[in-house]
């Protein structure tokens, strides 16, 4: 008997063979552009598709290694290293709270919280090690750019027109998880949050895909290509940005903005000066009061009730952290509204996952960052070292952010960050895998092929 085999799936935009860059481009759709509050129905917690979508990578991934046909990568790379310590780290901290005695609650929520960081741990790996060649990386992230411009549209109208328009969307076997609204108020001006969970989270993505499509805005300037669809989407991410009237994406911005400016060339930091100046005299004459709201936030900040708020936790992190020092209390037992809300990732992972639990997390991000950073130093090509300078920005997003909200409460914000973590991964195993000087030939030929 001849065994039939089934063909393998296609892009048809590409007419090559569905890749890991394929799954990762698809889940940036799912993550971004339905709405956070829709989960699956007939599970016992929520599940969102996009995490879903994320214990799938992990079953494609695991299955992948162990084959030399779906395409993974095989070999050391310090992006998967750090994924696996902060996955090693998690699994130990639940593994010691599980041991002890929970209250149902905190085991239920502790399992639940477990599943999600599996998701997003899959995520990670599926892009550093599924995501291969510059071609591919650039399709995950031209992917992210278009949903962030779609997010800025969605944002928009909320912020001006008082109106959501994703309480119109229904996804066949989803349904609505609580009432939380799109739409927040502060002094007197809408706070939009897209299709996210809340305004902080819809700025912080925001600020994490604007530096990504500021390098293709550029990028397609420089090499002649059409550029004004890129300009577009800078516009509406930076909308959506303020739109959201928050602290946090103007900080994570701030320090993008620094790594970026401190390593352009003058003429494209005047540039970008000038066009920031542009951007906000537009945003006044478009929502008056708006830029001035956003300032204000910083104006005596050391007496910000909201600041206030978050130090005055410190004491009481302190307090949890020295009766489990080394791995937390395990994740997902700080639970509110039984305990205090830390509003700081690095508090609660602290308190949660210990003194191993926060050096991975921050080990994760500062990996991804300094893999940015070296293969920027290690490439020959412009728009190349451009994309990993502007990768590394936007890794400092959620380095900061943690500072200042529960990043890893919020599905899109850790979603996108566990992604850009893996395709930091996946950019410097592409520029290894290029002999110096092959890949401006290479960079070369693709621009005459799309004139």
């Amino acid at each position: 008997m001849t065994a039939v085999l089934a063909p393998p799936v296609t892009d048809r935009s590409t007419g090559r063979r569905a890749d890991g860059a394929t799954f990762a481009a698809f889940f940036v759709v799912v993550l971004m552009v339905v709405p956070a509050r829709l989960i699956l129905r007939g599970l016992p917690f929520a599940l969102t598709p996009a995490e879903a979508v994320g214990l799938f990578a992990v079953l494609w991934w695991f299955c992948a290694h162990f084959t030399l046909t779906l395409g993974a990568a095989k070999g050391f790379n310090p992006v998967r290293t750090a994924i696996y310590l902060y996955a090693v780290a998690y699994l130990a901290s639940y593994a010691q709270a599980a041991v002890a005695y929970l209250e149902p609650r905190q085991l239920e929520l502790a399992d639940h919280i477990g599943v999600i960081a599996l998701a997003l741990v899959g995520v990670a790996l599926v892009a550093c090690d599924g995501v291969r060649g510059r071609d591919r990386i650039d399709l995950v992230l031209k992917t992210a750019v278009v949903a962030g411009a779609i997010l800025g549209v969605i944002g928009g109208i909320q912020f001006l027109f008082s109106y959501d328009p994703t309480l119109d969307v229904i996804v066949p076997g989803t349904r609505i998880r609580g009432e939380a609204p799109a739409i927040l108020e502060r002094n007197g001006l809408n706070r939009a949050a897209a299709t996210t969970s809340h305004p902080i989270e819809f700025g912080v993505v925001c600020s994490m895909i604007l530096p990504i499509a500021l390098h293709y805005a550029f990028a397609a300037r420089e090499r002649g290509l059409p550029a004004l669809r890129w300009w577009v989407a800078c516009a509406l991410i930076a909308a959506g940005l303020v739109f959201s009237a928050s602290r946090s994406p103007v900080l994570g911005l701030i320090a993008a903005g620094l790594l970026l400016l401190s390593h352009w060339p003058a003429r494209r930091r005047v540039q970008a000066i000038v066009a920031l100046v542009f951007f906000l005299a537009v945003v006044r004459l478009a929502a008056p009061g708006l830029v001035g709201a956003i300032a204000g936030l910083f104006d005596n900040i050391g007496n910000d009730s909201s600041i206030r708020y978050r130090t005055a936790d410190y004491a009481i992190a302190l307090n949890a952290f020295e009766q489990h020092p080394l791995l937390g209390r395990g994740h997902g037992t700080w639970y509110p509204p039984y305990d205090i809300v830390f509003d700081n990732q690095y508090l609660l992972t602290t308190v949660e996952g210990g003194l191993l639990g926060v050096a991975t997390l921050l080990g994760l991000f500062l990996t991804a960052i300094w893999a940015a950073l070296r293969a920027r130093a290690l490439s020959t090509d412009a728009t190349t070292r451009d994309l990993g300078l502007s990768l590394a920005a936007s890794m400092l997003v959620p380095l900061v952010g943690c500072a200042t909200f529960d990043l890893n409460a919020f599905e899109t914000t850790s979603g996108i960050a566990f992604l850009f973590v893996g395709l930091a991964g996946a950019l410097l195993r592409a520029v290894r895998a290029v002999p110096q000087g092959k890949e401006v030939v290479e960079a070369a030929r693709d621009e005459k092929a799309v004139r």
